[in-house]
Parts: structure tokens; C-alpha cells; sequence
């Protein structure tokens, strides 16, 4: 069963059909966002078994994060080119197997390689699981169903650390990779079976290799530097590592900018509302990274929970996203991005500043009550009113047939700002490479660093007030027929019409 983008997709959210293709979706998304939180509350006792320092840690997470965010573009064209269900069903099969790696892993550095593999899995599917919405559903269930696809993705990711506790402390931390096994062996058989393929038949040309080498090299030398500067210093290997970081990322500019079918069009940015939409990407997510990378650890190394109370205690924002994202994305279509994209951030800004009540006594019932719990309310009520309409803003902001291709910029975005954030707050807030053994020096620099997240999410905030606007009317692509999704690079770069550029930036 395959699809045309010509046929133009009609799928509706409330049939059976519809709730096939979302809940696999949803489990393959899933697969990878948990992998990227769920890491966070086992990194202790992970740490402890290969008796590793804190760059180790740094470079678990990574690992996972550089790979996603370096090829995440790149995958999105092998589905546009080869089928997008075809190419989400490998990245699942990937993912399975390089997370049963991780889960035999028997040192530092094999777990870190294996998780470098789980990216290039997470490169696959994940961009397919947000291409096959878009190429399945009717256009007024869109939106519906991209809110039930980033909320129930984004409990894959906050329900994480409940799960990684739970695991930790009872099979052991191995599991929390090996549990991806069951949920690749559910996604599997729905995705062939309930799935229709999809593709795009204006995709062409040759995929942009180096352009994807470039950029991923470029993210792997800054962020060694990050890593590595607490240890080593202003040493030679990481000045010089982060000037080749810096070169490499003028080098990717330079090629995009010339390729005949570059792995980021420039001309995609031409859309202020695009561009603005994912510099505000960036600072939430940067913020969202180096918190779910502390907060686990200094609810276990500070506070005395265990990695099941610690994943337990940040349940509450799991159960808010459960139950309230979907309409937050149908309420963000009624009255527009900027409100959402301005109230999430500071609100979630407020729960961070509160985790600074966190310390040696909130591991009671009382102090749970009155330190962990209000922070994870009102972050949890932040990331409720700020995902879905986040997303949605993304596609509406592009002409339709590049819908696919800005869902894959906004994701590698969002990778590589957490990815940045792990790597420089421990350096920026002074942790040094054994902070997380001793309760003390990590508490002061947890302190340290969460105003700071708390900043970038009031900067995104400010961005988000002073840029964003509600377009007059949903932008399509008047150049060709209405496409789904254009998830890649092998497509050659479309302008978007001058009316629908109008609308997308005209206040």
C-alpha cells in the first residue's frame, strides 16, 4: 500500500487507521526520546560500575545526541527518496540492535560507541515518524495529530527517568537499553502492517554526504572541547579541537550555500518566522538538555533518592504532558504561536528556579512536597503550553511541500542545543570531573547552573514575544501539488511563493 503525494493524504485522527499510524508513530519516536532522557537517572550507578569521571558521562549522552542531531537531515531525505515507512522500519531495527549493544556493553568506551549507533538509528526514524503524519493525515487533522504525536512523544522523553529509576534499581541500568527491544518488536509488525508507505516523487539528486560529514565533525570538535576543558584546560588538543570545530562549521555554510541540493537550503531560512521559530528551539532545548542532564543527579547524588525515587519525583511532568498536550496543540492553532511560545518558556523558567530548592533535606515526604514537587508542576505546565504549538508553528511556517524539511531542521536543532548545553554547563557552572561523586561540589555548581538554564529559556521567551506572528492563513506550496512532506535534501530548493513568504512573515 503506497501513497502518492499527488493523492494528497486523508486519514482522519479518530479512525481506526488513524490511530494505527499514530501510536506507531508515537512508539518510534519514542524509542529514541527516551533513550535521551532516560540515560540521565542511570548516569550514576553507570558511572560507579566503570568507575568513569564526569567527561565519561558527558560523552554517554552525548554520543546518542551527536549522531541524531548530524544525520537527523540526512535521514529524512532516505525517507523522502525510498519510502518513509521503509526507512523509519531500518531506523527501528537499527535501533534495537545497537541498543542491545549498549545493554552488553562491557566498558566505558563500548557503551559510548553503542550509543553513537543508537543516533544513527534515531537519525532514521525519527524524522519518519513526523513524515508519515504528515503524508497520512487529512490536512484539518494535521494539526490534531502532530499534538498527539509531540505529547505522547514527550512523555516518551519525561517518563524517561521513572522508567531509568525504576530500572536502575531493580534489573539493573542495563535494561534501560534493552527495554527498547519489546517496543521495536511492537512498532514493527503495526508499521508494515497499518502503515501506508509514502513518498516524495519530486525528491531527486544526489544526497548531501559531505554536507552531513561536515556538520556532524563540526558538533563532535566543539563538543570535545566542552568536554575536555575542565580536565585538560586551555590545552593545545582543545584550543585546537574547538578552532576545527569553528572551521568545519564555517566550511558547512560555505558548501549548503553552494550544493545544487544541499542538506539545509538556505533558502528555506527565508521565512522570519522560521528562523526566529528555531533560534527559540534552541535556547528551550539547550535549557531542557542541561536540566534533564542535573536535575537526576542531584536529586540522587545531593538529595539521597534513589534512581527510582529520583525518576518517581519527576513523574508529575509526565502525567501533565499526558493529559494536556494534545489540546495545548489545538488551543495554540485557535489563538496563535506567540502567546504559547512566550508563556511556556517563562513558565518552565519558574519550575527551574524552584529546583533550586533542592538540597540535602527534600528527600522526605515534606520536602518533597514543598521542594521537588512545585518545580516539576510548573515545569511540566511550561512544557505543556510550549511543545505541540512549538512543532505546529514549525510547519506552518513553510510552504507545505517543505514541511518535512523544517521538521528535520527544527529536530536537528533541538539535538544539537541539548547536545551543546551537556557539553558546556558542567565547564560554564565549574564542575569539575569527579563533581558527581561528591555531594557538596555538585550542589554548589547545580546552583550555579540553573539560573542559567532558567536564562535561556527567558531569552527564547523574549525572542518568541518580539518575532513571532500568527500567519493570516495556512501557507501552501502554489508551485506544485500539495506534497506531504519533503523530509530531506535530495529535493532541489523550492522559493516559496511570494504570497505564502508574505503571510509567513507579515505581522
Amino acid at each position: 500500500m503506497e501513497k502518492s503525494e499527488a493523492d494528497g493524504p486523508g486519514i482522519r485522527v479518530a479512525s481506526v487507521a488513524g490511530r494505527w499510524v499514530v501510536l506507531t508513530t508515537v512508539l518510534g519516536s519514542s524509542m529514541a526520546m527516551l533513550d535521551s532522557t532516560v540515560i540521565n537517572v542511570a548516569l550514576p550507578r553507570i558511572g560507579k560500575d566503570f568507575g568513569t569521571d564526569l567527561a565519561a558521562l558527558q560523552w554517554t549522552v552525548n554520543a546518542y545526541m551527536l549522531t541524531l542531531a548530524g544525520l537527523i537531515l540526512l535521514g529524512g531525505a532516505l525517507g523522502d527518496r525510498y519510502g518513509r515507512r521503509r526507512v523509519f522500519v531500518i531506523g527501528v531495527v537499527w535501533f534495537a540492535l545497537a541498543s542491545l549493544l549498549c545493554g552488553i556493553a562491557p566498558n566505558a568506551f563500548v557503551l559510548i560507541a553503542a550509543r553513537a549507533l543508537q543516533g544513527v538509528g534515531g537519525a532514521l526514524l525519527t524524522p519518519g515518524s513526523l513524515a508519515l503524519i504528515q503524508a497520512s493525515f487529512h490536512p484539518d487533522d494535521r494539526a490534531r495529530a502532530v499534538g498527539l504525536w509531540s505529547g505522547f512523544g514527550g512523555v516518551g522523553a519525561a517518563v524517561g527517568p521513572f522508567v531509568g529509576g525504576w530500572l536502575v534499581d531493580g534489573p539493573g541500568w542495563r535494561w534501560v537499553f534493552l527495554l527498547n527491544l519489546p517496543l521495536a518488536a511492537v512498532c514493527l509488525p503495526v508499521a508494515l502492517r497499518h502503515v501506508p508507505e509514502s513518498r516524495d516523487p519530486y525528491a531527486h539528486g544526489r544526497f548531501d554526504v559531505l554536507g552531513a560529514a561536515l556538520g556532524a565533525l563540526a558538533l563532535a570538535l566543539v563538543t570535545y572541547a566542552l568536554i575536555e576543558a575542565p580536565g585538560l584546560g586551555a590545552s593545545p588538543v582543545v584550543i585546537g579541537a574547538a578552532a576545527g570545530g569553528v572551521l568545519l562549521g564555517v566550511a558547512f555554510v560555505r558548501v549548503e550555500r553552494r550544493r545544487t541540493y544541499p542538506m539545509l537550503p538556505p533558502s528555506v531560512f527565508a521565512s522570519r518566522q522560521f528562523t526566529t521559530v528555531n533560534i527559540v528551539t534552541l535556547c528551550v532545548y539547550a535549557a531542557l538538555g542541561g536540566y534533564f542532564f542535573l536535575s537526576a543527579i542531584q536529586l540522587q547524588v545531593v538529595a539521597g533518592y534513589s534512581a527510582l525515587g529520583a525518576g518517581t519525583a519527576l513523574l508529575p511532568t509526565t502525567v501533565l504532558m499526558l493529559l494536556f498536550s494534545a489540546r495545548s496543540g489545538e488551543l495554540g492553532q485557535r489563538i496563535g504561536p506567540r502567546i504559547p511560545l512566550t508563556a511556556g518558556p517563562l513558565i518552565a523558567a519558574t519550575g527551574m528556579l524552584l529546583m533550586l530548592r533542592v538540597g540535602p533535606g527534600s528527600s522526605s515526604v515534606r520536602g518533597y512536597l514543598t521542594d521537588v514537587l512545585p518545580a516539576v508542576a510548573v515545569l511540566g505546565v511550561g512544557l505543556v503550553t510550549l511543545v505541540a504549538p512549538l512543532t505546529a508553528t514549525v510547519l506552518a511556517s513553510v510552504d507545505t511541500g517543505r514541511a518535512g524539511l523544517a521538521s528535520g531542521i527544527n529536530n536537528a536543532a533541538a539535538r544539537a542545543a541539548g547536545l551543546i548545553a551537556v557539553a558546556a554547563l558542567p565547564l560554564l557552572a565549574g564542575m569539575g570531573p569527579e563533581a558527581y561523586q561528591d555531594a557538596g561540589e555538585f550542589a554548589a555548581a547545580f546552583r550555579r547552573a540553573m539560573p542559567m538554564c532558567a536564562g535561556l529559556l527567558v531569552v527564547g521567551a523574549l525572542i518568541a514575544w518580539s518575532t513571532v506572528r500568527t500567519p493570516h492563513s495556512a501557507v501552501r506550496d502554489t508551485a506544485r501539488p500539495e506534497c506531504t512532506v519533503n523530509c530531506g535534501v535530495a529535493a532541489p530548493p523550492l522559493e516559496p511563493a511570494p504570497e505564502a513568504a508574505r503571510q509567513a512573515d507579515d505581522p
